[in-house]
């Protein structure tokens, strides 16, 4: 079955061409049904493929003579869209020329140009990021909103719910995934009106939908295992997504301090590296690497701006399963089940309870 390409900002990134274009290649060899769109410098990305063989086979370039910096305003972004790596990518997906695209660079200017280009679905007030994150649980927690809406009302929180739970029932394979609003508290009288109002919302609506919601849960549960997807406004879940990942980081550079302490810590390094090098695995970010604005006519993906060709490979294998499960109408079926007039009934009931 042919499949829908995948367009790739080969220039975003810390690295740009050299790990994007490695990535890919490393991507295609998982799914070697899918075919590329390399979008940046041209002669650099021919460079580039001279490594990559497979690649070059099942690839397209197409030229871009400008770069989205990352201290570009998505202000300038937008300007300079059409010319950009960036934005030529995501103009693909808008033109059908690509299924998806994938890009490394400027976070902003990416969110600015696809919901512009792309524009919102319908049913959906607002995109909202996502990402997997790691869980001492059988499977990862998919994480949303994480910084494209600093302030959200309750029918944007349950939007999220809705699409996250859409992505997590394609990632996971379960059934009803376990959905969860952020707060200080798991008690019902905790948090604020918004989150009350979300709460009746949602769980109203959820016996229309493949979801299991019930209330809240507090950011040191996020990893525990005990939720599948994590639902709060982008201000909110920013910082809970960098406090988590700075842990994790401090956690690794702890244990790397205190192996080097002394000849018996080195010893004991030794002695434990089996169990070490698994905790190193799980908290490597290039193995959850791939965010994902879920909300658009269109699959857009983000990859961490200092991944690996490992994080990048890991990103674009987001990208190909989401086509292949086809995301976005598994998003468009499930507001369809609830309904925009539903979802407004629920709201103007939680108000009045809350009067």
């Amino acid at each position: 079955m042919s499949l829908p390409r995948i367009a790739v900002d080969a220039m975003g990134g810390d690295e740009g061409v050299r790990v994007m274009v490695e990535g890919a290649a490393l991507a295609r060899r998982r799914h070697d049904r899918f075919k590329f769109l390399l979008v940046g410098d041209e002669e650099r990305i021919k460079a580039a493929l001279e490594d990559h063989p497979n690649l070059r086979r099942s690839s397209e370039i197409l030229h871009a003579a400008d770069v989205i910096r990352g201290e570009d305003k998505p202000s300038q972004a937008l300007r300079r869209a059409k010319t950009t790596s960036m934005g030529m990518a995501i103009n693909a997906v808008k033109a059908g020329d690509a299924g998806a695209a994938v890009s490394a660079g400027n976070t902003g200017a990416l969110m600015a140009i696809a919901k512009l280009a792309l524009r919102t679905m319908p049913g959906i007030d607002r995109p909202a990021l996502s990402a997997l994150l790691p869980t001492l649980g059988d499977n990862d927690v998919v994480m949303l909103d994480l910084g494209a809406n600093t302030e959200c009302d309750a029918r944007n929180l349950v939007q999220f719910a809705i699409m996250g739970a859409a992505y997590s029932r394609i990632v996971t394979g379960l059934d009803a995934p376990r959905v969860r609003l952020l707060n200080i508290g798991t008690e019902e009288t905790k948090g604020t009106d918004v989150l009350k109002d979300a709460t009746t919302m949602l769980k109203a609506a959820s016996h229309e939908l493949a979801l299991s919601f019930d209330g809240f849960t507090e950011a040191d549960k996020v990893c525990r295992g005990d939720v599948d997807v994590v639902v709060t406004d982008g201000f909110s879940g920013n910082i809970a997504l960098k406090a988590i990942e700075g842990t994790a980081r401090f956690v690794a550079d702890l244990l790397r301090r205190s192996f080097a302490s002394s000849l018996r810590s080195k010893v004991g390094f030794l002695i434990s590296r089996p169990a070490t090098e698994l905790l190193k695995h799980h908290l490597d970010p290039n193995n959850h690497n791939g965010a994902v604005f879920l909300g658009l006519n269109g699959v857009v993906v983000k990859s961490h701006g200092s991944a690996s060709a490992l994080g990048v490979a890991n990103a674009v294998a987001v990208t190909a399963r989401l086509l292949e499960e086809n995301l976005t109408e598994r998003i468009a079926a499930d507001l369809a089940r609830v309904g925009a007039d539903s979802l407004r009934k629920t709201r103007t009931a939680a108000a009045e309870a809350g009067e």
